[in-house]
């Protein structure tokens, strides 16, 4: 997204707002990978013709993966993006080899996809699903790679080349060893990228740093339908048996695509978006138990919820929210099985011919907001309401989980869960 197109954006939202109550569906998203590189003292039945679909499937299972062992740690609010990631440790994998190599895959769910006679192909593969997902234009989805390397680290020419290639990264100099230079100017390129959403995203970095690989991505959305700002009201909802919070709860009577899925004992609810873009939210049925549920979440079920989803007239109640999470990666991700590359045993003969050289670090940080709403033109749009139908209720007053995907890919962007929507 251009920064002239976002100016022109916002002035229009700031203009409309002078009459109502701007409401939008607003999202930033930030995810940092930091290699903190150190100079210290079998192939499976493979799939046949590889493609976007088959990456975005395997995408999906290793979120539910990273997304069980987040959620093993705390009962609390979730929120990620598995793209960024996979998309971060998709460009490490070029730079590595051996056990480092197999381990990555492994830990991405990508073993299927691998091809000895193609080395190439996991990273042509997202740089279609990228080109896919951004091709018409309408999207404002900006996803970039920036790598920063220390002034006398020297890569290894095929993986620069690889990584402007498929990632299209920009490649910095940096004197690591002027820390604040070094924290001010990598907190600037963060800014840039996410359109001021995320500022002081680094406040410190070791002066033995010798690279940094930073993967950015910002999406902004408005619903095709929006809740009238008029209708949301405080209500309850019921963190558990015990503990009930009252947050702004929105209205909107429509026609909306739902399913239930009775073996799982929870409701899905599509909500779209205007730019071929859906969220994907997954309600458990009263008394059930959401860590249950969880369990039984995968790429075959979610795609299984697309096909089943069928319209019908709904009263929906969906709770405002906003959410800031962060993530130490690099403590979660070895019980995934991606250890050795945080070890000094690691293998990133690929990157440069310096040895000795680990990733430290993995931080990832997103942050999300939801409300209201839309623009003047998508609230006209309430089309095909059969008058003697009875609404049925959706109401999202309970803990409940989200998946914001691409249509026409069904790839993963962001997942998370709402435990708590008061808590920030």
């Amino acid at each position: 997204m251009e920064l002239s197109d976002l100016a022109q954006a916002e002035g229009l939202c700031s203009q409309t707002s002078q009459n109502m109550l701007v409401n939008k569906m607003k999202m930033a998203f930030i995810c940092i990978v930091t290699f903190m590189c150190f100079l210290a003292p079998v192939h499976q039945a493979r799939l046949p013709d590889a493609t976007i679909a088959d990456l975005s499937f395997k995408n999906m299972d290793f979120a539910m993966n990273l997304y069980r062992k987040i959620s093993s740690y705390h009962d609390k609010n979730i929120f990620f993006s598995p793209l960024s990631i996979s998309t971060s440790f998709a460009a490490l994998l070029m730079a590595t080899d051996g056990v480092t190599h197999e381990e990555i895959l492994k830990g991405l769910n990508l073993e299927q996809l691998e091809r000895a006679d193609q080395p190439e192909l996991i990273p042509q593969l997202f740089q279609l699903l990228h080109e896919s997902i951004t091709q018409n234009g309408s999207l404002k989805l900006d996803q970039s790679m920036g790598l920063f390397i220390r002034q006398e680290f020297e890569l290894q020419v095929m993986f620069q080349e690889q990584i402007k290639m498929f990632f299209d990264a920009d490649i910095k100099t940096v004197d690591f060893a002027d820390r604040e230079g070094s924290v001010r100017f990598i907190n600037e390129y963060i800014k840039n990228k996410t359109e001021g959403k995320v500022t002081e995203m680094i406040s410190t970095l070791d002066t033995q740093t010798q690279l940094m690989l930073i993967n950015t991505i910002f999406f902004q959305g408005t619903w095709k339908l929006p809740f009238n700002p008029n209708f949301t009201e405080n209500a309850s909802f019921y963190i558990d048996n015990y503990n009930i919070v009252q947050v702004p709860m929105m209205f909107l009577e429509d026609k909306f695509y739902m399913m239930e899925d009775v073996s799982l004992g929870a409701k899905v609810l599509k909500l779209p978006y205007q730019e071929g873009v859906s969220m994907l939210i997954l309600l458990p049925n009263k008394g059930m138990d959401y860590t249950v549920i969880e369990e039984g979440i995968n790429a075959k079920r979610f795609l299984s919820w697309i096909k089943k989803l069928h319209k019908l007239k709904l009263e929906i109640n969906l709770p405002k929210f906003k959410m800031e999470e962060s993530y130490s990666l690099h403590n979660l991700l070895p019980d995934i099985g991606m250890a050795s590359i945080f070890s000094n045993s690691a293998n990133l003969t690929k990157l440069s011919k310096e040895e000795d050289l680990k990733v430290s670090e993995v931080l990832h940080k997103a942050v999300i907001e939801v409300d209201e709403s839309g623009t003047t033109a998508a609230a006209a749009t309430t089309m095909g309401i059969i008058p003697y139908s009875l609404p049925r209720a959706f109401i999202v007053n309970r803990p409940f989980f989200f998946f914001i995907y691409h249509e026409d890919t069904n790839c993963l962007l962001f997942m998370g869960r709402v435990i708590d929507p008061t808590k920030n």
